[in-house]
């Protein structure tokens, strides 16, 4: 198995802009003063700059663009309804945001197999939104595919029980913690795992200030620790510039990249920038507006495609 892959499918927005829906948990999202229009070109200039960084280095970046007729303003974090593995199974997955729910397109699928992939088996949980249940893929998910484990932040996106119906049905070993942020004086779970970690080949960037709970904090260092990661801690002010939503890839020749934002990147100290080198050397775009209307980054908006080819 492998942790990385050179294949990622983006997907281009054409109605970006602060979705409402997703703001009531999403603490990362901010409201700018701009017309959603002048929002949505900043954002397609924002997604088309990382793009093109990818491809510059050697990244397969398949990109299909956002339907307009569909209204799905946060279309560009296409990880959160889809996952893509190499035995051929693709899982689908239920959101929390009524509106996000219609990201999930059949074409896109379809698109895949078109440039040559192979999807054997679709895994479908999306019924349980009926029941108010929600697990939101890779946002939630951080798999560690090489060892089989699956580590998860519980949160109204990231149900315990569909998680660990999800560790059964594509066989990983779950790890279960809950992430917090403070929030108005509050500790409240935080939306999405990636955003607090970050998931290579031979190391892990995470935020263990947010693991309150001491025995959580010290089972995921097990885990990490159990699988030779290094393990480099950022701070919660590193988190909230995005420091965690980082992403692994390879380029050509199969070399290995961390895909991160400018803000991200910024945000880090020369000795985190020298532990990561050590490692593979770091992409960084500015994501701005996406990072603040969308309250994600870069991580987010990259679904790996893991498909054997058909």
């Amino acid at each position: 198995m492998q942790q990385t892959t050179n294949t990622i499918l983006m997907i281009r927005p054409v109605n970006f802009r602060m979705n409402e829906q997703t703001a009531v948990n999403n603490y990362f999202q901010e409201e700018l003063q701009l017309k959603n229009a002048e929002v949505n070109a900043k954002a397609q200039d924002e997604f088309d700059g990382l793009v093109e960084k990818l491809r510059a280095v050697g990244v397969n970046v398949i990109v299909e663009n956002d339907d307009i007729k569909l209204d799905t303003p946060d279309s560009i974090f296409p990880n959160n309804w889809v996952s893509f593995h190499q035995n051929g199974n693709v899982g689908l997955y239920p959101m929390f945001a009524e509106n996000r729910r219609r990201e999930r397109r059949e074409e896109i699928l379809e698109r895949l197999e078109k440039e040559g992939f192979e999807i054997k088996n679709i895994i479908d949980y999306t019924s349980a939104e009926d029941e108010g249940v929600f697990l939101e893929g890779t946002g939630n998910l951080l798999l560690d595919r090489v060892h089989d484990k699956a580590y998860c932040a519980l949160s109204p996106r990231a149900d315990e029980t569909l998680f660990i119906e999800f560790c059964e049905d594509f066989e990983y070993t779950p790890v279960v913690f809950t992430a917090y942020q403070t929030v108005d004086g509050k500790r409240l779970p935080i939306y999405h795992t990636n955003v607090m970690m970050c998931l290579a080949e031979t190391f892990a960037v995470i935020c263990l200030d947010t693991i309150d709970d001491k025995k959580e904090r010290n089972h995921v260092i097990k885990n990490l620790q159990e699988d030779n990661k290094e393990i480099i801690r950022i701070t919660v002010e590193q988190m909230e510039q995005f420091a965690g939503n980082m992403l692994q890839v390879k380029g050509a020749n199969d070399k290995r990249y961390l895909v991160m934002s400018e803000a991200a990147y910024k945000s880090l100290t020369a000795t985190q920038i020298a532990m990561i080198e050590k490692h593979c050397e770091i992409l960084y775009s500015p994501l701005p507006t996406i990072e603040s209307c969308g309250g994600g980054s870069a991580r987010c908006m990259m679904a790996e495609v893991f498909l054997p080819k058909a």
